[in-house]
C-alpha cells in the first residue's frame, strides 16, 4: 500500500503519521479523523493532505483501503511442508525425472570443471550444492560474480549448474548467457520447463510445485531442489566408480 516512491514523497509530519499508522494499522480503519489528529499530534488538512499522496479522495476511502490492505494479507495461507512434497511426489516423480537427473549425471561427468550459479535462496543451495558435489568427489565451485575471472581452460569443457524457482531471474539469465558463450554446458534446474532459463539449457530439471509468496518474499519450498542436487551427485559418483 505504501510504496517507496510514496514514502519518499512524505514531509516530516507525514512521515511520523505514516510510523503512527503502520504500527497501529488494526485499530486506525475504526478512527475517526479528529482523534488520529489528536494521536498523531497533526492536524486534519495534513491527514487529507496524506490520504490524497495515497490516491485517496478523504479519510473515509483511506480507511477502506487500508481495511482491504489488511484482510488481504490476513488471506496468506502457507501450505505445509508435507503438502509441498506430497505435490512434489505427485507432479515430478511420476514423470521422468529420474531420466532427466541421469542425463545432466553423464554431462556432468565428462566435465572438467562444474560451475554452480544462483540468486537468493537458489543462491544458498547453489553453494550448497557446489559443497555436496565436492565432498562425494566431483570438485565444484559455485560462482556468485557475473565478472568472475574464469580461464579458459576451465571454460572449455565445464558444466554450469543454474538454479532458479521462477527461471526468469534476469542475473541469472545474464551470467548464464554469458557462461553458454563461453562455451560452457548448462543444466538447469527450475519449477517449470518453459522458463527463458530452461530454454537456454542442454539439460532442465523441472519440479513443479505450486509458487508461495508472503508478501515480497518468495517462499516455494526448496526440497525438490535439494533432493535434484543430492540424487544427481549420487549418480554422479555411481558413475566414477
Amino acid at each position: 500500500m505504501f510504496t517507496n516512491d510514496i514514502i519518499a514523497s512524505f514531509n516530516e509530519l507525514e512521515t511520523s503519521l505514516y510510523n503512527y499508522i503502520s504500527q497501529n494499522s488494526e485499530k486506525v480503519p475504526y478512527m475517526r479523523i479528529r482523534e488520529l489528529a489528536d494521536e498523531t499530534h497533526v492536524s486534519t488538512a495534513t491527514i487529507l493532505r496524506f490520504c490524497r499522496k495515497l490516491n485517496c479522495e478523504g479519510f473515509s476511502e483511506f480507511k477502506v483501503k487500508l481495511k482491504m490492505y489488511l484482510q488481504e494479507n490476513k488471506k496468506t495461507i502457507i501450505k505445509s511442508s508435507q503438502q509441498s512434497i506430497v505435490e512434489f511426489f505427485e507432479r515430478t516423480l511420476k514423470g521422468n525425472l529420474e531420466e532427466k537427473i541421469r542425463e545432466a549425471a553423464n554431462l556432468v561427468i565428462k566435465a572438467d570443471t562444474v560451475i554452480f550459479i544462483g540468486i537468493g535462496s537458489s543462491g544458498i543451495l547453489a553453494e550448497y550444492g557446489a559443497r555436496y558435489f565436492s565432498s562425494l568427489g566431483k570438485f565444484s565451485l559455485y560462482i556468485k560474480d557475473p565478472h568472475f575471472p574464469i580461464h579458459s581452460k576451465l571454460r572449455n569443457n565445464s558444466v554450469t549448474i543454474a538454479l532458479s524457482v521462477s527461471g526468469e531471474n534476469n542475473f541469472t539469465v545474464t551470467h548464464l548467457n554469458q557462461l553458454k558463450q563461453e562455451g560452457s554446458k548448462i543444466v538447469s534446474i527450475t519449477n517449470n520447463k518453459l522458463s527463458t532459463i530452461a530454454k537456454i539449457s542442454d539439460v532442465n530439471i523441472a519440479y513443479y510445485v505450486t509458487e508461495e509468496f508472503f508478501e515480497e518474499s518468495n517462499v516455494t519450498t526448496q526440497v525438490p531442489v535439494v533432493y535434484i542436487l543430492e540424487t544427481m551427485a549420487r549418480e554422479i559418483h555411481k558413475l566414477n566408480v
